[in-house]
């Protein structure tokens, strides 16, 4: 096999190298005069008849506030672009918290997300470590609304939609946005010393790993507001981009690299503690790699499975494969078994040949089953942040948040 693709080699680190210069290249034209975050299309060119959403100003402004600790040029002013988006045209001043977006006539979308508060949480943290203007208030605020809002103390989860004004909460529960708050409490607690946040992470953890280990490691995505599994949900509308039917094998995948992340953290003194977490990141991943990776003849993650694990989704999205590469080598790292070097080494070969657009630097977000670009669910390229993300997570610390573990290389 190519060492190129061969993990701990000099060529496999150098292949991330230019994948994280082309990314940022790519992404260069996202903000908008106020700020806030256009999607790009295929070519990284805006595409402004679209929503300027939250959550991918948020994502740009944590990949840029990374951007700055590589020496990448302009990083520096993109990030304290987006965070001015976050902190003037996406905050609510009047009801309090973001906005999901703004339509290309600044029109308000209507909604307050917890997944897209999550994002301006972990942006204002990356954000602070790069001593962008404004960082500090902005974590400031996004945590008090957030704490506010979203979070349930006594059941040790967030909930995920309320209406634009914060007087009616939909009674959808789920565990995305659960997920993305995981990650940007661990940022919290690295950046901001706020261990409270670890902690809170891991309430999460716990309960997620309980409905796992009862579904046979796929993970229910949906609940009731009594936080029941709804098993059946968006049956009807499989490919949702965020509501998916079924058990969704990236996620079991993220979670698993996020659940090691927490486990090593938490457990700083004493591995031993970590290991139990560690062996349940195991079985969530390989749950659903086996599930998933070339489930239908060809190399590729398929978006969704039934609770049996048949492939109900065949479509590739890029941020599987990212989330695939991220998690194949934090565990490799952390227990040293060869299996999840071998499984890094096919998937790094998957993006070199099917999934990296070499033209633009930057990476094809979907692709069907026969690996043909597609754009039914996830047209352009609305960011950088999972592909980014996958060029440094496999060498970075993995008891770290990656904008801290960037720095601290």
């Amino acid at each position: 096999m190519n060492r190129k693709y061969q993990i701990d080699t000099a060529e496999n680190k150098q292949f991330l190298k230019e994948l994280t210069e082309g990314l940022l290249s790519f992404g260069h034209q996202f903000p908008s005069p106020g700020g806030s975050s256009y999607y790009l299309g295929d070519d990284g060119t805006p595409w402004k008849e679209r929503s300027r959403e939250t959550w991918i100003t948020s994502r740009m402004a944590h990949v840029y506030s990374i951007g700055t600790f590589l020496g990448h040029e302009g990083s520096r002013e993109l990030a304290a672009a987006a965070i001015k988006g976050l902190r003037g045209e996406l905050q609510d001043k009047k009801n309090g918290g973001w906005y999901a977006g703004l339509t290309a006539k600044n029109e308000i979308l209507p909604n307050k997300q917890c997944y897209a508060h999550a994002f301006v949480i972990l942006a204002a943290t990356s954000a602070l470590l790069a001593e962008i203007s404004g960082a500090d208030e902005l974590l400031h605020d996004a945590l008090e609304l957030y704490d506010l809002r979203f979070w349930n103390e006594k059941e040790g989860l967030s909930c995920d939609t309320w209406n634009t004004e914060f007087t009616v909460l939909d009674d959808y529960r789920g565990l995305n946005a659960n997920m993305h708050s995981v990650e940007a409490f661990l940022a919290v607690a690295d950046v901001a010393g706020k261990e409270e946040y670890r902690v809170r992470a891991g309430r999460i953890i716990a309960q997620v790993l309980t409905w796992a280990s009862e579904n046979n490691w796929r993970i229910p995505e949906h609940f009731t507001k009594e936080w029941k599994p709804d098993l059946e949900c968006n049956k009807e509308k499989p490919d949702d981009q965020f509501k998916p039917y079924g058990a969704t094998p990236g996620h079991g995948i993220e979670w698993a690299r996020l659940i090691t992340q927490w486990a090593l953290s938490a457990y700083r003194e004493n591995r031993e503690g970590a290991d139990s977490y560690i062996a349940a990141a195991e079985n969530l991943y390989n749950r659903a790699v086996a599930d998933a990776w070339n489930a239908d003849g060809a190399p590729g993650i398929v978006y969704t499975t039934d609770w049996n694990g048949n492939p109900v989704v065949h479509d590739r999205m890029h941020w599987t494969l990212a989330e695939a590469i991220n998690t194949s080598a934090v565990l490799y790292h952390v227990t040293g078994k060869s299996k999840y070097a071998d499984d890094y080494e096919q998937f790094m070969k998957y993006l070199d040949e099917k999934v990296a657009d070499h033209e633009t630097g930057s990476w094809f977000h979907q692709l069907d089953e026969k690996n043909r670009v597609i754009g039914t669910v996830w047209p352009g390229k609305s960011d950088i942040y999972h592909a980014l993300q996958a060029t440094l997570i496999p060498y970075s610390a993995p008891d770290v948040s990656i904008a801290l573990a960037v720095k601290q290389r």
